[in-house]
């Protein structure tokens, strides 16, 4: 019975024994879940905070098409996101086209960052495209974290020909239909330029060509036109009426006149001394320089001295303004033209005979 006890006594002992253990063992496990739970709970709150979703706008593609990768990014106003570590080289199978700006927009509290790539292939084959990490940090922490995307994959092809279908010819060219209304616009563009030039070369021409009539009027010579001036003076005998000084003054006019056209000098706004020097330099004007500046100092006395000639004197300038012109008739013109009638002739200008 002893031994019967003794060894109940030592059971009741190891099982007190092992029920502390246990005790002990629990108490140490729930201070430790204690302890790293906050850690956990933190790394799961951001986690659920912030998301990173990639898609492609199709699964099936041919070769050569555009390939339309987004990666949109869920997350808070304190989260601050980087653009993804997305190196097109790393892919298999697909070419990186272009890379756009980030779109951000708001809604309810919740920031969508989306990230846009145009990819293409030019393999017949399927596509993975491997989780990518975005880099992030939040406003309580400057430690980078990294969100991951979901594993994209899709398949690009080849156009699938039947090779028992039957062989088609190529497609005839397409036919563009005219647009009327554009037509009828250059039609009316191209007539109206066609008239401006037309209108502009007629007016050159026009003023080009002379009329029938002009044809038939040429200029006179200066001597003609002289001569008869001098004629058509004496016949009104102004000097023999008493208008002296307008007699002086057109006489020495129609000579002066005679000088600028035959001699191509200012003879009308010329003193009479610088007159008679212009002539000396002109070899034909010789024979008249004596008897020119006769003629125009007596014309000065009478015009500007208020001198009174007598009638000799008046009609003596008469026969000095012919002879003036007469001796200085070009040689090639000298006994073809002759003065005529004032009654057949305009001033300075003659009709010629239009047969």
């Amino acid at each position: 019975m002893v031994g019967s006890r003794g060894r109940r006594s030592k059971f009741r002992n190891e099982m007190y024994g092992t029920r502390v253990q246990v005790k002990s063992e629990v108490l140490f496990r729930l201070l430790l879940a204690s302890c790293f739970m906050p850690l956990f709970g933190a790394s799961t709150s951001l986690s659920q905070e912030i998301t990173a979703k990639a898609s492609t706008d199709k699964t099936q593609y041919l070769v050569g098409d555009y390939i339309n990768y987004t990666i949109v990014v869920s997350c808070g106003k304190d989260f601050k996101i980087y653009p993804p570590s997305f190196v097109p080289d790393s892919l298999k199978s697909v070419t990186l086209i272009e890379k756009e700006k980030p779109d951000e927009e708001e809604e309810n509290g919740i920031v969508n960052v989306a990230f846009k790539y145009v990819l293409s292939g030019y393999d017949s084959t399927g596509v993975l495209i491997p989780s990518i990490a975005v880099p992030y940090q939040t406003s309580s922490d400057s430690t980078t974290h990294f969100a991951y995307t979901n594993p994209v994959s899709f398949t690009i092809q080849t156009l699938k020909v039947n090779p028992q279908g039957e062989i088609k010819d190529v497609n005839p060219p397409i036919k563009i239909l005219l647009n009327w209304k554009l037509v009828l616009f250059w039609v009316l563009a191209a007539l109206f330029f066609v008239g401006i030039f037309l209108y502009s070369y007629l007016v050159h021409r026009m003023r080009k060509t002379k009329s029938p009539l002009e044809k038939e009027i040429e200029r006179l010579p200066s001597h003609v036109v002289a001569l008869n001036a001098l004629r058509e003076l004496e016949k009104r005998q102004l000097w023999q009426k008493g208008k002296i000084m307008e007699y002086h003054s057109e006489i020495t006019e129609i000579i002066r006149r005679y000088f600028e056209e035959r001699f191509n000098m200012p003879a009308m706004e010329l003193p009479t001394s610088e007159t008679i020097e212009v002539l000396g330099r002109n070899r034909e004007t010789g024979p008249i320089l004596s008897t020119t500046y006769d003629f125009l100092s007596n014309a000065d006395l009478v015009k500007f001295a208020k001198f009174t000639p007598l009638n000799s004197i008046n009609e003596e300038m008469m026969k000095q303004a012919n002879e003036i012109v007469n001796k200085t008739i070009p040689v090639a013109q000298a006994g073809q033209d002759s003065p005529v009638d004032p009654k057949q002739e305009t001033e300075g200008i003659r009709l010629t005979d239009a047969g």
